[in-house]
């Protein structure tokens, strides 16, 4: 996974994956859950070019800004309270997903969202 993820909070990623791989020749790098599990994905990753773009299921997107950017960290729980001392805010998380991952939500000061994120420690 690329270091900063752009991602599209959509209600249909289905849709948006059929849009890429058409227009841009978009290949489905990762789908949550597999594809031969039968539920909808709640995400994909798409590799345009030699960079990565995410598609996040969310029931019902906001009207305005639909941009999410995923970054990777080496501890998402060490970087808390310096989200918040640089004007930020925590809006959710820590939790451990179940697809391996540890995800905090945060934001910027402006209000971006921005998933902070590492692998689940054992």
């Amino acid at each position: 996974m690329p270091t900063i993820l752009p991602m599209i909070l959509t209600a249909d990623p289905e849709r948006l994956r059929d849009f890429y791989v058409g227009v841009l020749n978009a290949h489905v790098v990762e789908q949550t859950p597999p594809e031969d599990d039968g539920d909808p994905p709640f995400f994909l990753s798409l590799r345009i070019g030699d960079s990565v773009l995410g598609l996040v299921r969310e029931a019902e997107p906001p009207a305005g800004n639909r941009t999410l950017l995923g970054i990777g960290v080496d501890d998402v729980d060490a970087l808390l309270d310096s989200v918040r001392s640089h004007g930020g805010a925590v809006t959710g998380g820590p939790t451990d997903m179940a697809w391996g991952m540890r995800v905090a939500h945060v934001t910027d000061p402006d209000g971006n969202p921005i998933n902070l994120q590492c692998p689940v420690r054992d």
